[in-house]
């Protein structure tokens, strides 16, 4: 059996032993606190306009500057709270319905963003504006 992305641990810790209470139970607050971020993990830019605007909601929702594009929802702290309130958000601001179950086989911005297609509205607005300066520079105006 294979677990899904979302339940395989982002991090391991190996200790020598557990440590443990007077009571003989684990204590918690004795644990080390596993690294933030992965020193391997390399930080990618958005690099198209669906990837920016999702960068900016997750990077609202989940209260972290930089986002990147393979960063991880779940690693980054999401949880279903804040994945209900992202899919509204998407729905929202991009005009696209991003059903619940599907953010758990979409966990960072470049698998989302590439779910959305090129038909979201941010792409669909960035294409309008590109199109408008493309006919601006074909204009000729005078120097009043």
């Amino acid at each position: 059996s294979v677990l899904p992305d979302y339940m395989v641990p982002a991090r391991i810790v190996v200790l020598e032993r557990l440590p443990l209470t007077p009571n003989g139970k684990l204590d918690r607050k004795a644990l080390p606190a596993p690294d933030q971020l992965a020193a391997s993990v390399e930080h990618v830019a958005p690099r198209t306009p669906a990837e920016a605007a999702l960068a900016t909601i997750w990077a609202d929702l989940l209260r972290q500057p930089n986002i990147g594009v393979t960063d991880n929802f779940f690693e980054l702290g999401g949880d279903s709270l804040i994945a209900v309130q992202l899919v509204s958000r998407i729905k929202r601001d991009l005009g696209h319905d991003l059903p619940l179950n599907r953010l758990f086989e979409m966990t960072t911005v470049e698998t989302m963003a590439a779910a959305l297609g090129p038909e979201s509205e941010t792409d669909k607005r960035s294409g309008d504006i590109a199109a408008m300066l493309d006919m601006l520079k074909e204009v000729e105006l005078s120097d009043e």
